[in-house]
């Protein structure tokens, strides 16, 4: 395995109130390999976006980080300054948001926006700064990239908009992204294109993907391993490839069993009863206990930790070997 260029390890976050303190990420561990794309999937409320705001030290008050700690190319972020993780996130880490029309200022032309992020994270003069600019544009595939560098963010489409935050994501040369849902918003025809963008352009900058989202047809088309995510925590870590045709755990079965398949005849899909639990009434033992058909009676003590099954690891006590025949 090659050296992690990003590490969280058991992460927790936490958000204080009067009524006590909410867990709303508990003992989350994985890595990225450099130009390696995960893919993190679940349910909305799952902890997906969060997980990404504490990356890159966006996390709203009073959420804070609690216990854990994670590195970045070896380096430890998650107890810096405010100025010095400001240096980070845009350098070393970029950023890619769902909905372009809140990552970008409309008072200003996409052009001065990408020329000031690229002269506060790379040493370039205006000249160079506007050219480097003008080449992010036809690199995310936006047509006449010089005139349309001194037009407003209205100007543009939805999917063109979404182009140009790849393009400002991309302008501090990162190693890392984080891409929060970032087709959600976008037809699917744009969908295809903008994930063929974010797929081509990781392989020709070398950068590492952290993708968000809830489409697991995304996830199929884009990563190399995915992280199933369940009411704050990684219920299932795998190839992308295993988790879809093999999954290991009752709730991943359930998000692919949900997924139309166009090669079988269905009257109805699959569905998963109930919903996520509240932060303040997450179960004792397994959280998904109260959903799972196939829940037994450790899954009501104790909370599993993400162990082997098969080709995947997953947290689920039906792949614990001492276990197993009483399921």
């Amino acid at each position: 395995m090659p050296t992690p260029l990003l590490e969280v390890s058991n992460l927790r976050v936490e958000f204080p109130g009067r009524r006590g303190r909410l867990v709303a990420l508990d003992d989350v561990s994985f890595s990225i390999a450099p130009g390696e794309i995960l893919g993190v999937v679940g349910e909305s409320g799952a902890g997906k976006s969060l997980t990404g705001a504490a990356i890159i030290g966006l996390l709203d008050p009073p959420g804070r980080i609690s216990g854990g700690e994670i590195r970045f190319d070896g380096r430890r972020i998650d107890d810096l300054p405010y100025e010095q993780m400001r240096k980070v996130r845009g350098r070393s880490i970029g950023a890619i948001f769902q909905d372009p029309l809140t990552s970008l200022d409309p008072l200003y032309t996409v052009g001065q926006q990408l020329v000031e992020t690229i002269q506060t994270h790379l040493s370039l003069s205006a000249g160079d700064a506007r050219r480097r600019a003008i080449r992010l544009l036809q690199e995310t595939g936006i047509p006449a990239a010089a005139e349309r560098l001194d037009q407003y963010p209205h100007q543009f489409s939805g999917g063109m908009r979404q182009r140009v935050v790849i393009a400002l994501a991309l302008a501090g040369e990162p190693r890392l992204i984080v891409a929060d849902e970032p087709t959600t918003a976008l037809d699917v025809s744009i969908q295809a294109q903008i994930i063929s963008l974010l797929k081509r352009l990781c392989k020709e900058h070398g950068a590492a993907v952290m993708l968000v989202t809830h489409d697991m047809g995304v996830i199929a088309e884009t990563c190399d391993r995915v992280a199933v995510m369940y009411a704050g925590r990684i219920v299932e870590m795998g190839p992308v490839d295993a988790v879809i045709h093999s999954p290991a755990h009752p709730y991943t079965v359930g998000l692919m069993g949900s997924i139309p398949a166009m090669d079988e005849e269905r009257e109805r899909l699959l569905q998963i009863d109930g919903a996520m639990p509240r932060l303040n009434a997450i179960p004792a033992g397994c959280a998904f206990n109260p959903r799972c058909p196939r829940a037994f009676a450790p899954c009501y003590v104790d909370r599993p930790e993400l162990m082997a099954a098969g080709s995947t690891r997953a947290a689920c006590w039906l792949h614990a070997p001492a276990l197993q025949a009483a399921a």
